[in-house]
């Protein structure tokens, strides 16, 4: 994966870190680890974190022209440079990631990176499905050996989980997986991932898995807390 590009996901959407380097060799970069996969990011917006770049309106239209092709939309370009500020200003866009002050009250909190948007999909994942989405997900229906469903925050399968699961694909190790039967072929959480091993009967009661002490660990879902 290209250090240059950090994406994290957000409730308002994702931001995007552009780190050093020529901008031109950036936004390549960039473009590439959309491309990659253009469904996960159809129709999401981002905040552009662009560091200490002086960046001209020229240089914010070649930024939004990479998000459009992937059918994303860009809201706010933080940047520390005067020039970078001034031309975000021109365009219209959000000069900062701080949710802005109302007038009829004060400022919101924060939006934590766990406060992602969710879907809610109701049908069974047969073998070469997808589900690709950079929010939460929630599947009401089987997930079947040879599926896949791959999420920037958890996974919820209200069903039998038996394919290849992927949740935290922004790089969240915080984000878990739960469903009433936790059987998955592979088992992925931000940067870690696992096999679980074959078992002689499958679970009994629901499961989670989370990164506890740096490895994937299944407990069993209480879906109470």
């Amino acid at each position: 994966m290209d250090e240059s590009i950090l994406i994290k996901g957000t409730r308002d959407g994702l931001i995007v870190t552009l780190g050093d380097g020529p901008l031109d060799a950036v936004l390549a970069a960039l473009e590439e680890r959309l491309a990659a996969r253009p469904a996960f990011f159809l129709g999401g917006r981002a905040a552009v974190k662009v560091l200490d770049r002086p960046l001209s309106p020229e240089d914010l239209h070649a930024i939004g022209a990479v998000f459009q092709r992937v059918g994303m939309s860009i809201w706010a370009v933080d940047g520390s440079h005067p020039a970078t500020v001034e031309s975000a200003g021109e365009l219209g866009l959000e000069t900062s990631l701080a949710a802005p002050v109302s007038r009829e009250g004060p400022a919101q909190e924060p939006m934590s990176h766990r406060e992602l948007p969710g879907i809610v999909v109701r049908r069974t994942l047969r073998a070469g499905q997808e589900i690709e989405y950079a929010g939460h997900v929630t599947l009401i229906g089987d997930v079947n050996p040879g599926a896949e469903v791959i999420a920037g925050g958890d996974v919820v399968v209200w069903g039998k989980l038996r394919g290849v699961v992927y949740a935290g694909a922004l790089g969240d190790d915080s984000a878990v997986v739960c469903a009433l039967q936790l059987a998955p072929g592979q088992i992925r959480i931000g940067s870690f991932i696992a096999t679980p091993p074959d078992r002689a009967r499958p679970p009994k009661a629901p499961e989670q898995a989370s990164v506890q002490g740096g490895t994937i660990v299944v407990d069993r879902w209480d879906r109470g807390t």
